[in-house]
């Protein structure tokens, strides 16, 4: 299958720079092995970025812009049966790519792989941050309608929405997360399943009576110590060896995914190239397993 990479080199949504230069590093690091095609996407570099910690819509104009020309650039590729990669960036990029798989596949769920839930809205947000918003997005929840006003697909269902690795929530995020239905396994969760055990639930519950799954992984799932190269780093993560556990389990079930992301690596703030690498092992592993992905048989429906 003909993969098609897509840079989203956006860091708009959050107040700390330096993310939207990830997927410029990981892409030209790429080149040393990807022999397909990619496309990049670059933020205005003439728009002053508000960092008000006050402004609870900093930046909407600017990340709805980005994500409305990502989002048709990814639905257009899909419908020509291509497996998008999406290359973050911040996580607000996800919007446009979960919900263009949405667009193009109808019925999907989703596994979020992060640190975070991402579960705030408009009024729940305490730092205006928009990467802190994308999965309510994507979900519908509440009053975050503004930040996909390009997507006229299906919604992803909360039913069919897990988070995994999750440590960090706002107090008030919290009951958003409690009320909309999706499900959660904590960074805890994890270690005292295991990492097979919670993969198989996540895919039952995402994979159910869908075309497919779309997978969302943010590297700040993993603990800062090993991976510090990411804007807004929570301690007592995951180790390296867990999350190439994850990503092990995606590899052999890839015949149920349709989409992938990864994002937030922030190489401003990496030491001695650590989450790079992580990064590009990430990515190696799931573009070598979208070009054998032909070799699979059907999606298995849960």
């Amino acid at each position: 299958m003909r993969t098609m990479i897509f840079g989203a080199g956006t860091d708009l949504g959050v107040h700390i720079d330096g993310a939207s230069l990830g997927p410029v590093q990981l892409m030209n690091d790429l080149k040393a092995f990807y022999q397909g095609e990619s496309m990049m996407f670059e933020q205005d570099k003439e728009i002053i970025k508000s960092r008000n910690l006050s402004d609870r819509r900093k930046n909407e104009y600017e990340v709805e812009k980005f994500n409305s020309n990502l989002y048709k650039n990814i639905v257009e590729k899909i419908k020509e049966e291509y497996f998008p990669i999406m290359i973050g960036g911040d996580h607000s990029a996800a919007i446009a790519s979960a919900l263009a798989s949405a667009k193009a596949n109808v019925d999907v769920g989703i596994i979020w792989i992060d640190a975070h839930t991402d579960y705030n809205t408009f009024d729940t947000t305490v730092t205006g941050n928009i990467h802190g918003l994308p999965l309510a997005a994507i979900n519908g929840y509440k009053n975050t309608a503004d930040l996909r006003t390009y997507h006229d697909g299906k919604i992803i269902q909360a039913s069919k929405t897990v988070i995994i690795g999750a440590r960090s929530m706002d107090d008030a995020e919290k009951d958003n997360v409690r009320y909309s239905g999706v499900t959660v396994f904590t960074t805890q969760d994890v270690k005292e399943k295991g990492i097979e055990a919670v993969m198989d639930e996540a895919f039952q519950i995402a994979g159910y009576k869908t075309k497919g799954i779309h997978i969302s992984y943010d590297l700040d799932v993993i603990d800062p110590e090993i991976a510090p190269g990411v804007s807004i780093p929570e301690f007592d993560g995951i180790s390296e060896e867990e999350a190439m556990q994850i990503n092990e389990y995606l590899v052999k079930h890839m015949k149920d995914i349709l989409s992938f992301d990864l994002v937030e690596f922030n190489p401003l703030r990496d030491i001695d190239r650590k989450t790079e690498q992580i990064a590009l092992n990430i990515l190696a592993q799931i573009i070598k397993a979208v070009e054998n992905k032909k070799k699979f048989e059907q999606k298995t429906y849960y």
